[in-house]
């Protein structure tokens, strides 16, 4: 039964919609009817309220990073399913009808938890191509692909397994983003959406 406790636990944690509850406390509105509609960071960033957007950022990591670290101390054997649950959660939370954010931050705090090297891995792609790009989807994609493949590099078959299917859900959460790419009106952060 450990692996539905590991599963739900993750799932409870990763549901938690910290980017819709910050931005009401804040007074900023109900973040779904903002922009993209997205319960994330990047979109907490368009109400212009920065230090909401990187809390909410730092809120989506530790849930991922909680669900994982728990999960090892109670039930080592079903950590990956953890690390599933709490991106499901995010992703497609049951109190938001499934409509959550897109796991960037989230799968950010597992990678860290899965494997500290992986994280870092992580936050280096993403960090580094967001300075450089300043895209967000390019940078998050990027960087939930490159996680699975520095996993499997390092020896981490299990944490490789589990972060090559949270890319490729990743990838199709930005199947807009791709789109608006393709077609060259992704917007860049701190521009308009026309740039």
């Amino acid at each position: 039964m450990q692996w539905i406790f590991a599963l739900a636990l993750g799932y409870a944690l990763g549901s938690v919609p910290f980017g819709l509850i910050i931005t009401r406390i804040a007074g900023a509105g109900d973040l779904r009817s903002i922009g993209s509609g997205n319960i994330g960071a990047t979109n907490v960033l368009r109400t212009g309220r920065k230090g909401l957007a990187a809390a909410t950022l730092l809120l989506d990591l530790l849930k991922g990073l909680a669900a994982v670290l728990i999960a090892a101390a109670l039930w080592p054997a079903s950590v990956w399913l953890a690390a599933l649950g709490a991106f499901l959660g995010h992703c497609f939370p049951v109190w938001l009808k499934f409509r959550g954010g897109k796991g960037v931050a989230t799968t950010a705090g597992i990678a860290f938890g899965l494997a500290w090297p992986v994280g870092l891995a992580y936050a280096l792609t993403w960090i580094g191509l967001l300075l450089t790009v300043k895209i967000s989807s390019v940078a998050g994609m990027t960087a939930a692909v490159v996680a699975p493949l520095v996993a499997l590099a390092l020896g981490h078959q299990d944490a490789a397994l589990v972060l090559a299917v949270i890319a490729a859900i990743v990838l199709f959460q930005h199947r807009e983003n791709i789109a608006r790419l393709r077609a060259g009106t992704e917007p860049r952060v701190g521009g308009s959406k026309k740039s």
